[in-house]
């Protein structure tokens, strides 16, 4: 019997967790406890000495007495946690990384630690897209004016009027899986899309019908700029002041992947002298931002509170994903998505 805690939250709750491991456990004996953390009803952050968690490294030890897996999706597996775990032996993190898993400490523990790729990329591109269409067209700004009585006729006026997606010419920053599927809609819609991305091949690119160019090339060139870059030391602030002001005047900038990618500072001032022409974001360099943050009271802004990749697929899809990491590593297989791969060696008998 293998006793597994499902960590949940108010997203990817316990019960579709244990309901994943359930249908992924073949013949494997699980026995189950369950913990929901307050995300996202409580905004997550740092906890301990990892980032993006959700809960107490207290309430999370507590639960973890006896427990050998733990399938999660923010729960703060820090140094202390993991120190304190002698019996864990793998977390399945269903997030596109383990950001509140210390990686170090796991692998000094020999714990295991998966990761779950991919598995809000479709909802992450459709909310692209969607912010896209919004700020081209000034679709949010047009439903609070006409709610509050206000008929902007006036928006039809030749220089106040949208721009189509067909025919204008799009840069996305990142060419992951998001960034894929973003480019075969954009592609759909007629326009013609640039992706800058340093681990991109010159002829997949090709293959995809998209043009590989460089960061700056992109921003001159792009009526439309849209990131889907994964935040590291090297991208972050990726987009910022000097290279900002090379976008032709008027383009629209669009941010549903993560805050630190963009400099946020320059941007009251790029809206209102017009360089921007609308901005959508998803993501912020604080969250949830602060009421006098600058960017409320600047012209043209959509903002959302980090919904890209809420969606109930999303969130039954990652919850799969980890229990197919789970099943894996019971069967004495190596999992596909290992966030630490050094500790593998460690473990007897784990087949590739």
């Amino acid at each position: 019997m293998t006793s597994v805690l499902a960590a949940g939250d108010h997203f990817v709750a316990p019960e579709v967790f244990v309901e994943a491991l359930r249908n992924r456990a073949g013949d494997h004996s699980l026995e189950f406890s369950e913990l929901k953390l307050p995300w996202p009803v409580e905004p997550f952050g740092p906890v301990g000495n990892v980032q993006e968690a959700s809960g107490t490294e207290q309430q999370l030890l507590e639960a973890l007495a006896g427990i050998e897996v733990v399938a999660t999706q923010m729960a703060p597996f820090t140094a202390d946690v993991l120190a304190k775990s002698p019996d864990l032996k793998f977390v399945g993190v269903c997030r596109g990384g383990p950001v509140n898993v210390d990686l170090k400490a796991a692998t000094e523990a020999g714990v295991v630690v998966s990761y779950a790729p991919g598995r809000n990329a479709a909802a992450a591109a459709e909310f692209a897209v969607g912010l896209i269409l919004a700020a081209l067209r000034r679709i949010p700004g047009s439903d609070a004016e006409l709610k509050s009585g206000n008929w902007r006729g006036d928006y039809y006026a030749y220089e106040n009027a949208g721009i189509e997606l067909e025919g204008s010419t799009v840069g996305l920053v990142g060419y992951g899986a998001i960034g894929r599927i973003v480019a075969r809609v954009l592609a759909a819609f007629g326009s013609y899309v640039l992706v800058a991305d340093p681990f991109v091949k010159a002829e997949d690119a090709a293959r995809d019908g998209v043009e590989l160019v460089g960061l700056d090339d992109l921003l001159r060139r792009s009526s439309v700029v849209s990131l889907h870059a994964r935040l590291t030391p090297e991208t972050k602030h990726l987009l910022n002041a000097e290279n900002l002001a090379l976008l032709p005047e008027g383009a629209v900038l669009v941010n549903s992947a993560r805050g630190g990618l963009l400099d946020y500072a320059p941007l009251p001032g790029l809206l209102k002298s017009g360089r921007l022409g609308a901005l959508a974001v998803d993501v912020y360099d604080i969250e949830p931002p602060p009421r006098e943050w600058p960017l409320f009271d600047a012209p043209n802004v959509i903002t959302t509170p980090h919904l890209a990749g809420a969606t109930r697929q999303t969130a039954h899809r990652a919850a799969d994903i980890v229990a197919g990491e789970v099943a894996r590593f019971l069967s004495g297989e190596q999992p596909r998505f290992v966030a630490n791969p050094e500790v593998l060696d460690r473990i007897e008998g784990l087949r590739p």
